[in-house]
């Protein structure tokens, strides 16, 4: 049982694809905060540093030393999926930092949640060799599920997390539904009981959704503005900042 967590990490770690009525996002990792008051039965302490855009490197760089200044006793971190969408990547550098930052944070004493993100590839221009890098990376590091005070959620590989009713309109980020799915994933490998309410058990045991089409509207909407941000030095998360860069409490109700 954990009475404090934190997350490090990019959008699919800030929530971004499950959006709120007033405009803010919620997501995967405020599901699992909730879980865990839950299973406690009173308020737990939740921190959120994740910053949409973010790579590997800035999120190791502004993020970690933040969170395990915080001395929660769970932290996740997930990284690297914006690597992966650039025309080149370094994979073993990559999987070399990332590896280097499951080790301060165990060094810290706290507990690693660490996970791999959602295959959004199915859906996505190009998406073989994304999906071909996602795999090998997330193999390069599989071994770190073995090493002690680390719990590994593999999200790349839950094939029923593929399909596109868990994702949003810009296919690249999950929907709520999406970020249900992904905090199931993770309260079950920490053992604790899933919300029936969330519905996660009956969305997956309905009909797979319809294939996906990219239409010239799509590529309007979302891929050529992507690209322009791409070719500019600019990123989704520029600007921003943490929303949430302090333990606070989390009710268990």
């Amino acid at each position: 049982m954990f009475n404090s967590y934190a997350a490090i990490g990019d959008s699919f770690t800030e929530g971004v694809g499950d959006e709120l009525p007033d405009g803010t996002v919620r997501g995967w990792a405020d599901f699992v905060a909730l879980g865990l008051a839950r299973a406690a039965r009173e308020p737990i302490g939740y921190a959120n540093l994740a910053i949409r855009g973010r790579k590997l490197g800035p999120i190791i760089d502004e993020q970690l030393d933040a969170a395990i200044a915080l001395k929660p006793e769970l932290l996740s971190f997930n990284g690297g999926g914006n690597d992966m969408l650039r025309p080149r990547m370094d994979e073993q550098a990559t999987a070399t930092r990332f590896r280097g930052a499951i080790e301060r944070i165990r060094a810290a004493g706290i507990h690693v949640l660490m996970l791999s993100g959602a295959n959004p590839t199915d859906h996505l221009p190009m998406g073989g060799v994304f999906d071909a890098r996602g795999a090998r990376l997330t193999a390069a590091l599989v071994d770190l599920a073995e090493v002690p005070g680390v719990t590994f959620v593999d999200n790349f590989n839950d094939r029923g997390l593929r399909d596109i009713r868990y994702w949003s309109a810009d296919k690249l980020h999950l929907n709520s539904l999406g970020h249900a799915r992904v905090a199931s994933n993770v309260l079950t490998a920490l053992g604790v009981p899933v919300p029936d309410e969330w519905g996660v058990a009956e969305v997956a045991a309905a009909p797979p959704g319809p294939r996906s089409r990219n239409t010239a509207a799509y590529y309007r909407e979302f891929v050529l503005p992507w690209i322009g941000r791409r070719l500019t030095g600019r990123s989704s998360g520029d600007g921003r900042t943490a929303k949430r860069p302090t333990l606070e409490p989390t009710p268990a109700a």
